[in-house]
């Protein structure tokens, strides 16, 4: 297991989403560690951790496995509370 830098972690957060998107549910994300090809981030709540599953976690792949230079195949996105 990995743990990201925080500049890592910004440069994921910096290439998802739009604005207005990212306000509503990317804010307060932290893309914390990976082990092989499990990327795992931290959301605020269970409601934007689904969300971000559901609806961003390929996209989310793919700029993981730019930024990090390593295969990122899937994401998992906890809420906060259970960290």
């Amino acid at each position: 297991m990995m743990k990201l830098s925080l500049i890592e972690d910004q440069a994921i957060q910096a290439r998802i989403a739009g604005a207005e998107t990212f306000d509503r549910i990317f804010a307060g994300i932290r893309f914390d560690e990976i082990d092989g090809n499990l990327l795992f981030a931290i959301a605020r709540d269970e409601d934007c951790a689904s969300e971000i599953e559901d609806e961003f976690s390929h996209h989310l792949a793919v700029v993981a496995t730019q930024v990090l230079g390593q295969s990122v195949d899937v994401v998992v996105v906890l809420p906060k509370v259970l960290q």
